[in-house]
Protein backbone atom coordinates (compact mmCIF):
# COMPACT_ATOMS: atom_id res chain seq x y z
CA UNK A 1 0.00 0.00 0.00
CA UNK A 2 1.25 4.01 -0.38
CA UNK A 3 0.61 3.96 3.16
CA UNK A 4 1.89 2.54 6.49
CA UNK A 5 1.16 2.47 10.27
CA UNK A 6 -1.57 5.02 9.80
CA UNK A 7 -2.81 3.60 13.40
CA UNK A 8 0.09 5.23 14.79
CA UNK A 9 -1.95 8.65 14.30
CA UNK A 10 -4.82 7.74 16.19
CA UNK A 11 -3.38 10.06 19.23
CA UNK A 12 -3.98 13.21 17.48
CA UNK A 13 -7.94 12.82 17.47
CA UNK A 14 -9.94 15.45 19.36
CA UNK A 15 -13.25 15.61 18.20
CA UNK A 16 -14.55 12.45 16.13
CA UNK A 17 -12.26 12.20 13.20
CA UNK A 18 -11.57 10.70 9.90
CA UNK A 19 -8.19 10.25 8.42
CA UNK A 20 -7.55 9.34 4.90
CA UNK A 21 -4.43 8.75 2.64
CA UNK A 22 -4.79 8.18 -0.83
CA UNK A 23 -3.65 7.78 -4.35
CA UNK A 24 -5.68 7.65 -7.69
CA UNK A 25 -2.81 6.44 -10.77
CA UNK A 26 -4.78 7.01 -14.05
CA UNK A 27 -3.45 6.82 -17.36
CA UNK A 28 -5.01 7.06 -21.08
CA UNK A 29 -4.18 6.78 -24.70
CA UNK A 30 -6.41 8.55 -27.78
CA UNK A 31 -5.88 7.52 -31.39
CA UNK A 32 -8.34 9.40 -33.62
CA UNK A 33 -8.30 7.92 -37.37
CA UNK A 34 -4.36 5.93 -36.04
CA UNK A 35 -3.07 9.74 -35.03
CA UNK A 36 -2.11 9.71 -31.39
CA UNK A 37 -4.31 12.82 -29.32
CA UNK A 38 -3.49 11.55 -26.32
CA UNK A 39 -1.06 9.77 -24.20
CA UNK A 40 -0.61 10.75 -20.64
CA UNK A 41 -0.16 9.08 -17.00
CA UNK A 42 -0.52 10.66 -13.88
CA UNK A 43 -0.89 10.25 -10.33
CA UNK A 44 -2.96 12.30 -7.47
CA UNK A 45 -1.72 11.54 -3.55
CA UNK A 46 -2.30 13.06 -0.55
CA UNK A 47 -3.98 13.58 3.08
CA UNK A 48 -7.57 14.46 4.11
CA UNK A 49 -8.87 14.59 7.59
CA UNK A 50 -12.82 15.38 8.76
CA UNK A 51 -14.03 16.53 12.32
CA UNK A 52 -17.45 16.77 13.65
CA UNK A 53 -18.89 18.59 16.56
CA UNK A 54 -22.20 19.44 16.94
CA UNK A 55 -23.44 18.83 13.41
CA UNK A 56 -21.17 20.38 11.21
CA UNK A 57 -17.59 18.98 9.73
CA UNK A 58 -14.31 20.81 9.78
CA UNK A 59 -12.27 19.42 6.89
CA UNK A 60 -8.67 20.33 5.93
CA UNK A 61 -6.67 17.87 2.91
CA UNK A 62 -3.01 18.58 1.31
CA UNK A 63 -1.03 17.06 -0.92
CA UNK A 64 1.92 16.13 1.73
CA UNK A 65 1.44 13.18 3.88
CA UNK A 66 4.62 12.60 5.97
CA UNK A 67 3.96 12.99 9.63
CA UNK A 68 4.10 16.80 10.36
CA UNK A 69 1.77 17.27 7.50
CA UNK A 70 -0.91 14.94 8.69
CA UNK A 71 -0.71 16.34 11.78
CA UNK A 72 -1.28 19.81 10.55
CA UNK A 73 -4.15 18.45 8.39
CA UNK A 74 -5.82 17.04 11.67
CA UNK A 75 -5.21 19.78 13.64
CA UNK A 76 -6.67 21.87 10.76
CA UNK A 77 -9.97 20.08 10.50
CA UNK A 78 -10.10 19.77 14.16
CA UNK A 79 -10.31 24.23 14.66
CA UNK A 80 -12.43 24.16 11.43
CA UNK A 81 -15.12 22.06 13.45
CA UNK A 82 -15.01 23.65 16.56
CA UNK A 83 -14.79 27.42 14.61
CA UNK A 84 -17.84 26.18 12.92
CA UNK A 85 -19.84 24.43 15.62
CA UNK A 86 -19.54 27.93 17.93
CA UNK A 87 -21.14 29.86 15.08
CA UNK A 88 -23.87 27.48 13.44
CA UNK A 89 -27.34 28.17 14.64
CA UNK A 90 -28.56 25.14 13.53
CA UNK A 91 -26.54 23.35 16.06
CA UNK A 92 -27.09 25.69 18.75
CA UNK A 93 -30.93 25.77 18.11
CA UNK A 94 -30.77 21.45 18.23
CA UNK A 95 -31.37 20.81 14.64
CA UNK A 96 -28.66 18.85 13.15
CA UNK A 97 -26.36 18.20 15.59
CA UNK A 98 -27.36 14.69 16.33
CA UNK A 99 -24.45 12.07 17.51
CA UNK A 100 -22.78 10.53 14.28
CA UNK A 101 -23.32 6.27 14.89
CA UNK A 102 -20.01 4.12 15.86
CA UNK A 103 -19.02 2.46 13.27
CA UNK A 104 -15.70 0.36 12.92
CA UNK A 105 -14.42 -1.60 9.95
CA UNK A 106 -11.42 -2.87 9.67
CA UNK A 107 -9.61 -4.72 6.69
CA UNK A 108 -6.93 -4.67 3.68
CA UNK A 109 -8.52 -5.25 0.07
CA UNK A 110 -6.17 -5.52 -2.48
CA UNK A 111 -7.48 -6.07 -5.91
CA UNK A 112 -4.90 -5.22 -7.86
CA UNK A 113 -2.62 -7.50 -10.35
CA UNK A 114 0.13 -9.25 -9.03
CA UNK A 115 2.07 -10.13 -12.06
CA UNK A 116 3.53 -7.39 -14.34
CA UNK A 117 1.64 -4.25 -14.83
CA UNK A 118 0.77 -2.89 -18.65
CA UNK A 119 3.30 -0.12 -19.29
CA UNK A 120 2.31 3.49 -20.97
CA UNK A 121 4.12 1.82 -24.48
CA UNK A 122 2.35 -1.82 -24.01
CA UNK A 123 -0.82 -0.04 -24.12
CA UNK A 124 -0.12 2.32 -26.85
CA UNK A 125 0.76 -0.75 -29.21
CA UNK A 126 -2.40 -2.67 -28.07
CA UNK A 127 -4.96 0.60 -28.96
CA UNK A 128 -2.56 1.22 -32.53
CA UNK A 129 -3.18 -2.53 -33.40
CA UNK A 130 -6.57 -2.40 -32.45
CA UNK A 131 -7.45 0.91 -34.52
CA UNK A 132 -5.33 -0.94 -37.61
CA UNK A 133 -7.53 -3.75 -37.63
CA UNK A 134 -10.90 -1.36 -37.15
CA UNK A 135 -9.39 0.34 -40.61
CA UNK A 136 -8.59 -3.10 -42.39
CA UNK A 137 -12.04 -4.86 -41.36
CA UNK A 138 -14.21 -1.67 -41.85
CA UNK A 139 -12.55 0.57 -44.37
CA UNK A 140 -16.28 2.22 -45.11
CA UNK A 141 -16.20 4.47 -41.75
CA UNK A 142 -15.68 7.89 -41.50
CA UNK A 143 -14.37 8.29 -38.59
CA UNK A 144 -13.01 5.98 -36.05
CA UNK A 145 -11.62 6.87 -32.41
CA UNK A 146 -9.88 4.27 -29.36
CA UNK A 147 -9.66 5.29 -26.24
CA UNK A 148 -7.67 3.40 -23.46
CA UNK A 149 -8.36 4.85 -19.77
CA UNK A 150 -7.44 3.40 -16.20
CA UNK A 151 -7.37 3.91 -12.94
CA UNK A 152 -6.26 2.52 -9.82
CA UNK A 153 -7.84 4.22 -6.41
CA UNK A 154 -5.75 3.08 -3.49
CA UNK A 155 -6.96 4.18 -0.29
CA UNK A 156 -5.80 3.98 3.57
CA UNK A 157 -8.74 5.43 6.09
CA UNK A 158 -8.44 5.67 10.16
CA UNK A 159 -11.35 6.84 12.46
CA UNK A 160 -11.64 7.81 16.01
CA UNK A 161 -14.04 5.28 16.46
CA UNK A 162 -11.53 2.53 15.40
CA UNK A 163 -12.00 2.07 11.74
CA UNK A 164 -8.93 1.04 9.82
CA UNK A 165 -8.81 -0.46 6.85
CA UNK A 166 -7.16 -0.07 2.97
CA UNK A 167 -7.92 -1.07 -0.61
CA UNK A 168 -6.76 -0.81 -3.90
CA UNK A 169 -9.07 -1.10 -6.32
CA UNK A 170 -7.95 -0.76 -9.96
CA UNK A 171 -10.47 -0.78 -13.28
CA UNK A 172 -9.49 -0.48 -16.83
CA UNK A 173 -11.95 0.19 -20.44
CA UNK A 174 -11.27 0.44 -24.22
CA UNK A 175 -13.58 3.00 -25.80
CA UNK A 176 -14.25 2.69 -29.94
CA UNK A 177 -16.40 5.34 -31.52
CA UNK A 178 -17.01 4.85 -34.93
CA UNK A 179 -19.43 6.51 -37.28
CA UNK A 180 -20.29 5.74 -41.04
CA UNK A 181 -22.07 8.24 -43.47
CA UNK A 182 -26.42 7.81 -43.18
CA UNK A 183 -28.34 6.83 -46.27
CA UNK A 184 -30.19 10.67 -45.92
CA UNK A 185 -27.23 12.33 -45.33
CA UNK A 186 -25.47 13.46 -42.48
CA UNK A 187 -23.91 10.62 -40.09
CA UNK A 188 -24.31 8.29 -37.41
CA UNK A 189 -22.56 7.11 -34.80
CA UNK A 190 -22.24 4.40 -31.97
CA UNK A 191 -19.96 3.92 -28.97
CA UNK A 192 -18.48 1.22 -27.67
CA UNK A 193 -16.93 0.00 -24.23
CA UNK A 194 -15.53 -2.99 -23.03
CA UNK A 195 -13.65 -3.69 -19.51
CA UNK A 196 -14.62 -3.72 -15.63
CA UNK A 197 -12.86 -4.53 -12.78
CA UNK A 198 -9.20 -5.29 -12.91
CA UNK A 199 -6.20 -4.41 -14.76
CA UNK A 200 -5.61 -3.44 -18.20
CA UNK A 201 -3.22 -6.90 -18.55
CA UNK A 202 -6.27 -8.77 -17.28
CA UNK A 203 -9.03 -7.58 -18.93
CA UNK A 204 -6.78 -7.38 -22.27
CA UNK A 205 -4.48 -9.90 -22.88
CA UNK A 206 -5.11 -10.21 -26.11
CA UNK A 207 -7.03 -8.11 -29.16
CA UNK A 208 -9.39 -11.00 -29.82
CA UNK A 209 -11.88 -9.94 -27.59
CA UNK A 210 -12.90 -6.32 -28.84
CA UNK A 211 -12.56 -7.12 -32.57
CA UNK A 212 -15.59 -8.96 -32.03
CA UNK A 213 -17.23 -6.33 -29.79
CA UNK A 214 -16.25 -3.57 -32.19
CA UNK A 215 -17.70 -6.20 -35.76
CA UNK A 216 -20.71 -6.39 -33.66
CA UNK A 217 -20.64 -2.12 -33.35
CA UNK A 218 -20.00 -2.14 -37.06
CA UNK A 219 -22.74 -4.16 -37.82
CA UNK A 220 -24.97 -2.16 -35.70
CA UNK A 221 -24.11 0.98 -37.04
CA UNK A 222 -24.29 -0.26 -40.46
CA UNK A 223 -28.08 -0.92 -39.57
CA UNK A 224 -28.72 2.43 -38.25
CA UNK A 225 -26.93 4.24 -40.80
CA UNK A 226 -30.12 2.81 -43.53
CA UNK A 227 -32.28 3.28 -40.11
CA UNK A 228 -35.63 5.31 -39.60
CA UNK A 229 -37.18 7.88 -37.11
CA UNK A 230 -38.79 6.63 -34.22
CA UNK A 231 -42.65 7.81 -34.13
CA UNK A 232 -43.01 9.77 -31.01
CA UNK A 233 -45.37 9.27 -27.91
CA UNK A 234 -45.81 6.39 -24.96
CA UNK A 235 -44.79 3.01 -26.72
CA UNK A 236 -44.63 -0.93 -25.16
CA UNK A 237 -40.67 -1.18 -24.99
CA UNK A 238 -37.86 -3.72 -24.17
CA UNK A 239 -35.11 -2.06 -22.48
CA UNK A 240 -31.85 -3.26 -22.81
CA UNK A 241 -29.71 -3.69 -19.68
CA UNK A 242 -27.48 -0.80 -20.03
CA UNK A 243 -30.38 1.25 -20.42
CA UNK A 244 -32.17 -0.36 -17.24
CA UNK A 245 -28.75 -0.05 -15.42
CA UNK A 246 -28.50 3.78 -16.37
CA UNK A 247 -32.46 4.00 -15.71
CA UNK A 248 -31.80 2.27 -11.83
CA UNK A 249 -29.02 4.78 -11.47
CA UNK A 250 -30.03 8.21 -12.80
CA UNK A 251 -33.68 8.29 -11.97
CA UNK A 252 -34.01 6.26 -9.22
CA UNK A 253 -31.02 5.96 -7.40
CA UNK A 254 -29.93 9.93 -6.75
CA UNK A 255 -33.59 10.06 -5.47
CA UNK A 256 -33.01 7.52 -3.03
CA UNK A 257 -29.74 8.75 -1.49
CA UNK A 258 -29.87 10.39 2.19
CA UNK A 259 -28.30 13.81 1.60
CA UNK A 260 -30.92 13.99 -1.47
CA UNK A 261 -33.85 12.95 0.77
CA UNK A 262 -32.80 15.34 3.46
CA UNK A 263 -32.85 18.13 0.73
CA UNK A 264 -35.78 17.76 -0.65
CA UNK A 265 -36.42 14.69 -3.25
CA UNK A 266 -39.62 13.25 -4.17
CA UNK A 267 -38.26 10.27 -2.15
CA UNK A 268 -39.19 11.64 1.18
CA UNK A 269 -43.16 11.38 0.05
CA UNK A 270 -42.68 7.50 -0.73
CA UNK A 271 -41.37 5.36 1.86
CA UNK A 272 -43.23 2.43 2.23
CA UNK A 273 -45.56 3.00 -0.85
CA UNK A 274 -45.24 1.62 -4.30
CA UNK A 275 -42.91 3.09 -6.83
CA UNK A 276 -42.72 -0.24 -8.97
CA UNK A 277 -44.41 -3.08 -10.49
CA UNK A 278 -44.29 -6.02 -8.23
CA UNK A 279 -41.56 -7.31 -10.41
CA UNK A 280 -39.42 -4.72 -9.69
CA UNK A 281 -36.39 -4.84 -6.63
CA UNK A 282 -33.20 -2.51 -6.91
CA UNK A 283 -30.72 -2.83 -4.83
CA UNK A 284 -27.52 -1.36 -4.32
CA UNK A 285 -24.89 -3.90 -3.83
CA UNK A 286 -21.78 -2.84 -1.32
CA UNK A 287 -19.86 -5.42 -3.09
CA UNK A 288 -20.58 -8.63 -3.91
CA UNK A 289 -23.53 -9.24 -5.79
CA UNK A 290 -25.37 -12.51 -7.58
CA UNK A 291 -22.57 -14.32 -6.46
CA UNK A 292 -20.07 -12.37 -8.13
CA UNK A 293 -17.85 -9.85 -6.72
CA UNK A 294 -19.60 -6.11 -7.43
CA UNK A 295 -17.82 -4.48 -10.37
CA UNK A 296 -16.86 -1.47 -8.05
CA UNK A 297 -16.58 -3.21 -4.98
CA UNK A 298 -17.05 -1.63 -1.02
CA UNK A 299 -15.90 -3.29 1.93
CA UNK A 300 -15.95 0.18 4.01
CA UNK A 301 -16.32 3.40 3.03
CA UNK A 302 -14.92 6.36 3.75
CA UNK A 303 -16.48 6.61 6.76
CA UNK A 304 -14.92 3.52 8.07
CA UNK A 305 -18.44 2.19 8.20
CA UNK A 306 -18.66 -1.92 6.79
CA UNK A 307 -20.61 -1.51 3.41
CA UNK A 308 -23.64 -3.74 3.50
CA UNK A 309 -26.42 -3.87 0.79
CA UNK A 310 -28.95 -1.09 0.86
CA UNK A 311 -32.42 -2.97 -0.68
CA UNK A 312 -33.84 0.44 -2.24
CA UNK A 313 -36.87 -1.22 -3.73
CA UNK A 314 -38.73 -4.58 -2.81
CA UNK A 315 -41.32 -5.76 -4.82
CA UNK A 316 -42.50 -2.70 -6.28
CA UNK A 317 -42.41 -1.06 -2.71
CA UNK A 318 -39.70 1.75 -1.70
CA UNK A 319 -38.30 0.38 1.70
CA UNK A 320 -34.80 2.39 2.15
CA UNK A 321 -32.62 4.86 1.02
CA UNK A 322 -28.38 4.67 1.17
CA UNK A 323 -27.08 6.49 4.17
CA UNK A 324 -23.68 7.91 5.38
CA UNK A 325 -23.38 8.59 9.32
CA UNK A 326 -24.78 11.87 8.93
CA UNK A 327 -28.16 11.29 6.87
CA UNK A 328 -28.39 7.82 9.16
CA UNK A 329 -28.56 10.07 12.27
CA UNK A 330 -30.82 12.65 11.19
CA UNK A 331 -33.20 9.98 8.99
CA UNK A 332 -33.62 7.54 12.06
CA UNK A 333 -31.61 4.69 9.96
CA UNK A 334 -28.64 2.91 9.95
CA UNK A 335 -25.56 3.65 7.54
CA UNK A 336 -24.82 1.13 4.72
CA UNK A 337 -21.13 2.20 3.93
CA UNK A 338 -22.70 4.83 1.14
CA UNK A 339 -19.82 7.76 2.30
CA UNK A 340 -17.72 7.53 -0.67
CA UNK A 341 -15.15 10.27 -1.82
CA UNK A 342 -12.94 10.46 -5.40
CA UNK A 343 -9.91 12.19 -4.33
CA UNK A 344 -8.34 12.93 -1.07
CA UNK A 345 -9.44 16.44 -1.42
CA UNK A 346 -12.72 15.33 -1.61
CA UNK A 347 -14.65 15.00 1.70
CA UNK A 348 -16.97 11.93 1.64
CA UNK A 349 -20.27 12.24 0.27
CA UNK A 350 -23.66 9.56 -0.35
CA UNK A 351 -22.85 7.67 -3.53
CA UNK A 352 -23.77 4.68 -5.30
CA UNK A 353 -21.68 1.82 -5.63
CA UNK A 354 -23.30 -0.94 -8.18
CA UNK A 355 -26.72 -0.60 -8.26
CA UNK A 356 -28.53 -3.24 -9.54
CA UNK A 357 -32.67 -3.98 -10.31
CA UNK A 358 -32.37 -7.95 -9.85
CA UNK A 359 -33.36 -10.79 -12.23
CA UNK A 360 -36.60 -12.08 -13.15
CA UNK A 361 -37.52 -15.60 -15.20
CA UNK A 362 -38.54 -13.60 -19.06
CA UNK A 363 -36.44 -14.57 -22.37
CA UNK A 364 -35.03 -11.72 -23.80
CA UNK A 365 -36.45 -13.59 -27.07
CA UNK A 366 -40.49 -13.78 -25.45
CA UNK A 367 -40.59 -10.06 -24.70
CA UNK A 368 -39.57 -8.80 -27.69
CA UNK A 369 -42.39 -11.62 -29.31
CA UNK A 370 -44.82 -10.43 -26.63
CA UNK A 371 -45.02 -6.82 -28.19
CA UNK A 372 -46.63 -6.28 -31.60
CA UNK A 373 -45.50 -2.82 -32.05
CA UNK A 374 -43.25 -1.08 -30.11
CA UNK A 375 -39.27 -0.64 -29.77
CA UNK A 376 -36.05 -2.72 -28.70
CA UNK A 377 -33.97 0.01 -27.02
CA UNK A 378 -30.24 -0.79 -26.86
CA UNK A 379 -27.80 1.61 -25.79
CA UNK A 380 -28.04 5.31 -24.62
CA UNK A 381 -25.11 7.56 -24.62
CA UNK A 382 -26.66 10.68 -22.19
CA UNK A 383 -29.37 11.51 -19.91
CA UNK A 384 -30.16 13.35 -17.09
CA UNK A 385 -32.82 12.76 -14.11
CA UNK A 386 -33.93 15.37 -11.13
CA UNK A 387 -35.24 14.72 -7.29
CA UNK A 388 -38.76 14.32 -8.76
CA UNK A 389 -37.37 11.37 -10.56
CA UNK A 390 -38.35 12.62 -13.77
CA UNK A 391 -36.05 11.82 -16.61
CA UNK A 392 -34.89 12.33 -20.31
CA UNK A 393 -31.99 9.96 -22.18
CA UNK A 394 -30.59 9.77 -25.49
CA UNK A 395 -31.19 6.86 -27.19
CA UNK A 396 -28.10 6.02 -29.55
CA UNK A 397 -29.18 2.53 -30.80
CA UNK A 398 -32.25 0.74 -30.84
CA UNK A 399 -34.71 -1.51 -33.28
CA UNK A 400 -38.16 -1.56 -34.41
CA UNK A 401 -40.53 -4.48 -32.90
CA UNK A 402 -43.15 -5.03 -35.51
CA UNK A 403 -45.30 -8.18 -34.76
CA UNK A 404 -43.07 -9.65 -32.18
CA UNK A 405 -39.72 -9.53 -34.02
CA UNK A 406 -36.83 -7.12 -34.74
CA UNK A 407 -37.03 -4.76 -37.19
CA UNK A 408 -34.92 -1.47 -38.61
CA UNK A 409 -32.95 0.36 -36.77
CA UNK A 410 -33.88 3.68 -35.53
CA UNK A 411 -32.46 6.87 -35.53
CA UNK A 412 -30.89 8.79 -32.14
CA UNK A 413 -33.88 9.56 -29.94
CA UNK A 414 -34.81 10.37 -26.73
CA UNK A 415 -37.07 8.51 -23.83
CA UNK A 416 -38.33 9.87 -20.52
CA UNK A 417 -40.88 9.91 -18.12
CA UNK A 418 -41.26 9.81 -14.58
CA UNK A 419 -39.11 7.10 -12.86
CA UNK A 420 -41.53 6.19 -10.37
CA UNK A 421 -44.64 6.00 -12.60
CA UNK A 422 -42.52 4.35 -15.61
CA UNK A 423 -41.74 1.43 -13.14
CA UNK A 424 -45.27 0.38 -12.37
CA UNK A 425 -45.78 -0.52 -15.88
CA UNK A 426 -42.96 -3.05 -16.44
CA UNK A 427 -44.52 -5.93 -16.96
CA UNK A 428 -41.57 -8.82 -17.51
CA UNK A 429 -37.96 -8.87 -16.14
CA UNK A 430 -35.37 -10.69 -17.96
CA UNK A 431 -33.87 -13.91 -16.52
CA UNK A 432 -30.28 -12.19 -16.70
CA UNK A 433 -28.15 -9.36 -15.47
CA UNK A 434 -25.21 -7.48 -17.08
CA UNK A 435 -23.62 -4.56 -15.74
CA UNK A 436 -20.94 -1.81 -16.79
CA UNK A 437 -18.67 0.68 -14.95
CA UNK A 438 -17.56 2.23 -17.53
CA UNK A 439 -18.64 5.57 -16.49
CA UNK A 440 -18.65 8.14 -13.60
CA UNK A 441 -21.12 9.54 -11.67
CA UNK A 442 -20.45 13.27 -11.45
CA UNK A 443 -22.77 14.08 -8.68
CA UNK A 444 -20.44 16.91 -6.79
CA UNK A 445 -17.28 14.76 -7.45
CA UNK A 446 -16.72 12.33 -9.92
CA UNK A 447 -16.07 8.75 -8.94
CA UNK A 448 -16.64 5.27 -10.00
CA UNK A 449 -20.17 3.49 -10.22
CA UNK A 450 -21.32 0.08 -11.31
CA UNK A 451 -24.83 -0.37 -12.64
CA UNK A 452 -26.75 -3.57 -13.76
CA UNK A 453 -29.91 -4.99 -14.97
CA UNK A 454 -31.82 -7.47 -16.34
CA UNK A 455 -33.78 -6.58 -20.03
CA UNK A 456 -37.48 -5.54 -18.97
CA UNK A 457 -40.25 -4.91 -20.81
CA UNK A 458 -42.77 -1.58 -19.78
CA UNK A 459 -43.75 1.51 -21.33
CA UNK A 460 -41.88 4.53 -21.63
CA UNK A 461 -42.45 8.10 -23.76
CA UNK A 462 -40.12 7.83 -26.75
CA UNK A 463 -39.21 11.17 -29.00
CA UNK A 464 -39.65 10.94 -32.56
CA UNK A 465 -37.20 13.09 -35.35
Amino acid sequence: MIYQGIGRHARLFGEYTELRVQENRSAKISLVKGDVVGNARSSEAGASARAYKTGVWGFASSPEYDDRAIARVVETATLNARFLASREARAREGHGGESLPRTASRGERDLGPKGRRASQKDMLEYARALDDYIAAAHPGLLSRSVIVSCLDMEKVLLTSDGAEASSLIPRAHIYVLVSKEAKEGGSVEIMDVVGGLGGFEELFPDPDRMRRSVDESCEHLARKAEGVYAEPGEKEVVLSPDLVGILAHEAVGHVVEGDLVLGGSVAAEYLGKRVASDLVTLVDFAHHALGETCLVPVWTDDEGTEARDAVLIDRGILRSYMHSKETAARLGAEPTGNGRAYSFSDEPLVRMRNTCILPGSSRLEDMIASIEDGYYLVRTGNGQADSTSEFMFGIDLGYEIKGGKLGRAIKDTTVSGVAFEMLKTVSMVGDGVEWNNSGFCGKKQMIPVSTGGPAVKCRINVGGR
